[in-house]
């Protein structure tokens, strides 16, 4: 049996470790033969595809990003972007197909497989922990890592010259990763796409900072929106899957308070730095078992099925399931933390 593997949509620390563990025991213990798909969907629509062995997935458990490469192709929006895909795995000698990726890869995956008779198994990644169905996502854990030893450092320059300093980090739809990060380092305010903000808020909780003889620090989500206002957009253009590229709101936001609270205001936008680089030893440990029970899921002809975390087992669920609908930040989540703002 031939298996194809792809990792699609953005990189992610812990797309390597995936790879390295689909094949070893797809190798080892199944007997199976592998081609690593280029670039996400664009490689079985291109029929861009090289053999993937034990020898090309070692040393990679550490790396970081992908080996495979990817993109945000999106093969339905191709001129007969289907039946490019099914004929290309049939002259590949293809019989299934793993695909690694977010809400958008995973959606094709679902499509492939519920509509046209494609064999795919899904393991879901991306850093904003996003996906339903399971309870982290790897490369969650790492960007929630490099975010809060930036806000740590953060505090002492801002300490230094007693200015507000804002931090945007990724997070188009939901609030994890400002969440967990902004908590774990501290700061005095976080806001999140799920809870609109109110901007006069947010520069009383500033103003209280600076009362305390304290700078504040701000966290602030990429697609966090006030409550009357829009999303902060970097162009009018979007992606094959329809979103809109979002950039700007931690500097629209500095000068808003600046202007507001009479206070200097800085911004840090951590921008790709969260999803670059090694992979922590949670998601290492994470994207290595959902490999491993991908090639399993295979092996059992479940197809049409994404692995998933639920505690600390590993189980599989119908990959619609896992698209139907985002994993937002709970209102009552968001409010517990609510105490430490100001």
């Amino acid at each position: 049996m031939r298996v194809g593997v792809l990792t699609g949509g953005g990189d992610c620390p812990g797309l390597n470790a995936v790879i390295r563990g689909i094949v070893r025991k797809g190798v080892q213990e199944y007997g199976y033969e592998f081609l690593g798909y280029r670039d996400g969907w664009r490689g079985p629509l291109d029929g861009d595809a090289a053999p993937l062995g034990i020898p090309s997935v070692r040393g990679i458990l550490p790396r970081g990003g992908t080996v495979l490469g990817s993109s945000r192709t999106n093969p339905f929006r191709e001129e007969d972007g289907v039946r490019r895909i099914k004929e290309n795995l049939a002259k590949d000698e293809v019989d299934a197909l793993v695909a690694i990726g977010g809400e958008d890869t995973l959606g094709v995956a679902a499509r492939l497989s519920d509509e046209y008779g494609v064999k795919c198994v899904g393991v879901p990644k991306t850093i904003d922990n996003d996906l339903s169905a399971t309870d982290y996502t790897f490369g969650f854990d790492t960007a929630v890592g490099i975010a809060t030893e930036a806000i740590d450092r953060l505090h002492t320059t801002a300490e230094s010259h007693m200015r507000v300093l804002v931090v945007e980090v990724m997070g188009r739809h939901a609030g994890w990763i400002a969440l967990h990060s902004g908590l774990a380092g501290g700061a005095n305010v976080i806001l999140i796409p799920e809870q609109r903000f109110d901007l006069d808020q947010v520069c009383a909780w500033v103003t209280s900072r600076f009362k305390a003889s304290y700078a504040p620090i701000v966290v602030v989500a990429e697609g966090a929106m006030p409550k009357d206002g829009d999303a902060v957009l970097k162009d009018g253009s979007v992606d094959s899957f329809g979103h809109v590229r979002l950039s700007g709101v931690g500097e629209w936001l500095a000068k808003e308070i600046e202007k507001r609270t009479g206070k200097e205001a800085r911004t840090t936008v951590l921008g790709h730095v969260q999803r670059g680089g090694t992979p922590s030893a949670f998601d290492r440990w994470l994207a290595t078992r959902f490999g491993l029970h991908a090639i399993e899921a295979v092996w059992d002809g479940d197809f049409g099925s994404m692995v998933a975390l639920r505690g600390t087992d590993i189980v599989r669920v119908p990959i619609a399931e896992a698209t139907s609908r985002l994993k937002t930040v709970d209102p009552k989540l968001y409010e517990e933390v609510g105490v430490f703002f100001g």
